[in-house]
């Protein structure tokens, strides 16, 4: 990592930044935070700022939902501990 360059879990893209990264819409990454398939960080002023983790967790997301899961399936296939845990393995094998 450059001295520029910010660590990959550290919150720097703008909603509306973040969203025309992951070709979606800003609304969906709200509903995906309130349901916590991701966790952007908070400005002060409680503006959220992605991470490049975030982002390739958002390219996931889609992935998923492409793929034909709805937004609760994704939930179980990526967050810890919920009933699916370990789903998204199975699922890289088909």
């Amino acid at each position: 990592m450059s001295r520029n360059q910010a660590p990959r879990d550290q919150g720097v893209f703008a909603i509306s930044v973040a969203a025309d990264m992951v070709s979606m819409e800003i609304q969906n990454l709200r509903v995906y935070e309130r349901r916590g398939l991701v966790l952007p960080d908070r400005t002060p002023g409680g503006s959220r700022l992605y991470s490049q983790d975030d982002i390739g967790h958002l390219h996931r997301i889609r992935e998923l939902l492409a793929d034909g899961l709805n937004p609760a399936g994704v939930g179980q296939v990526l967050v810890p501990g919920a009933a699916g845990a370990g789903l998204e393995e199975r699922l890289a094998d088909r």
